[in-house]
C-alpha cells in the first residue's frame, strides 16, 4: 500500500466504499500523516461510512472547524499589533485560504500564521509584533543572521502567551534560491479584504502554492500542497482568461517551468490524468511514499529531494558553507 489510496479517496471519494477495516486503517494513517485528514473528511460528506469510521470523520470536523476559527483569530490578533504600521498585510497559505472562502481552505490543516509585507516596513513590522507580544524563537546569532541576509523572511515569532507562530515574508523564495519573484508585483496587485487585510491575487496564489512546494522544499507534506494546488484551480479556473493570466505571471516571476510540473503532477493524481515526463515519476514517487501505517518509505528519494532542496535554496559554495556550520554547531 502507498499514499495513491489515500489520493484515490480524495479525488473520487466512493472510492474507498470497499475498504476493509485494514484498508480504512491505512488511509485514515496517510490522510493524518499528510494533514489532510480534515479534507478527507469533508470529502466524505454524506457517504456511508463505517461507524467508527464516521466517528472519526465526525471529530476531524470538528477539529478543522476549531483550527480554522483559531487562524481567523490569530490574523486578526496580526492586523491590530500591526494596524499603525503604514504597509500592507497579504495572509498567505492555508490562512488565506480560509479568510478568502475558497475550497482550498474547506477542512485544511492550518499551522502557523504567514503573512508577506513589503521589505521597506520589515523593521517597523518587527517592532510592532514584540510589542505586541510576539518574541523570537531562534536567538541564536547564526541563524538570526542567515535569516535576515539570505532568507525570505523574518525569523520566527510566537506568542507568549497564545503560543502561537508568525512567519513574516518578505517575497515567496529565499534571496538564494536561483528564481527571483517579483514581490513588489504580487504585493501591488494584492486583492483586499473587508477587514483590512490583503491576500494575494488568484495568479500569485496558484503560483506562491507552486513556488513553496517545487522550488523551495524537500516535498514534505507534498500531497497536501497540490491538493491546493487541485482546489484553487478548479476555484479560479472557471474564468477563461486565468490561464493566460497565470501563464503570463508564471513568466514574470520565473516559475514557468514550475507551473508546468506542477499542473501534470496535479491532474495526474487529482484530475483527470494526465502524460507524465520521466523526471515526473521521480515526484510521485517521492509524494506516494507511505506505508500502510502512515510512515514515509523510500528513503533514497527523500534524501534526493532533501538535497535537491538545498540546492535549489543556495549557490555550492554558500550551501558547503552553511552546512558546514550547521555541523560544527551541532557538535
Amino acid at each position: 500500500m502507498s499514499a495513491l489510496v489515500l489520493v484515490q479517496a480524495l479525488r473520487d471519494p466512493a472510492s474507498v466504499t470497499d475498504l476493509d477495516m485494514a484498508g480504512w486503517n491505512g488511509l485514515i494513517a496517510m490522510a493524518r500523516a499528510e494533514q489532510l485528514i480534515g479534507s478527507l473528511a469533508y470529502r466524505f460528506g454524506g457517504l456511508a461510512l463505517p461507524a467508527a469510521v464516521e466517528r472519526m470523520m465526525l471529530d476531524a470536523r470538528r477539529h478543522a472547524t476549531f483550527v480554522r476559527r483559531q487562524a481567523l483569530w490569530e490574523a486578526d490578533r496580526a492586523r491590530v499589533a500591526l494596524a499603525g504600521v503604514d504597509a500592507p498585510v497579504i495572509l498567505l497559505k492555508g490562512t488565506a485560504y480560509v479568510a478568502a472562502g475558497l475550497r482550498a481552505g474547506v477542512g485544511r490543516h492550518i499551522g502557523d500564521l504567514d503573512i508577506m509585507v513589503p521589505r521597506p516596513a520589515l523593521t517597523r513590522v518587527e517592532k510592532a509584533l514584540i510589542s505586541a507580544g510576539w518574541e523570537w524563537v531562534k536567538p541564536d546569532p547564526y541563524d538570526d543572521q542567515y535569516y535576515r541576509r539570505w532568507m525570505h523572511e523574518l525569523p520566527p515569532l510566537i506568542h507568549k502567551e497564545r503560543d502561537r507562530m508568525i512567519d513574516v515574508h518578505h517575497t515567496i523564495l529565499p534571496l538564494t534560491a536561483r528564481q527571483r519573484p517579483d514581490a513588489d508585483a504580487m504585493i501591488a496587485d494584492r486583492l483586499k479584504l473587508d477587514n483590512g487585510l490583503s491576500v494575494l491575487a488568484p495568479e500569485d496564489m496558484v503560483l506562491h502554492c507552486i513556488a513553496h512546494l517545487f522550488a523551495d522544499g524537500d516535498l514534505a507534506g507534498g500531497l497536501r500542497n497540490l491538493w491546493d494546488l487541485h482546489c484553487l484551480l478548479d476555484d479560479f479556473g472557471t474564468n477563461p482568461a486565468f490561464a493566460e493570466r497565470l501563464e503570463q505571471r508564471a513568466a514574470r516571476h520565473q516559475l514557468a517551468a514550475h507551473l508546468k510540473r506542477a499542473v501534470r503532477l496535479s491532474s495526474y493524481l487529482y484530475g483527470a490524468g494526465a502524460d507524465l515526463t520521466l523526471s515526473d515519476r521521480f515526484y510521485i514517487r517521492r509524494l506516494l511514499a507511505r506505508d500502510e501505517w502512515g510512515r514515509e518509505t523510500q528513503k533514497l528519494a527523500r534524501l534526493a529531494f532533501y538535497v535537491r532542496s538545498h540546492w535549489l535554496r543556495m549557490p555550492p559554495l554558500m550551501l558547503a558553507r552553511h552546512l558546514w556550520t550547521k555541523w560544527r554547531k551541532g557538535r
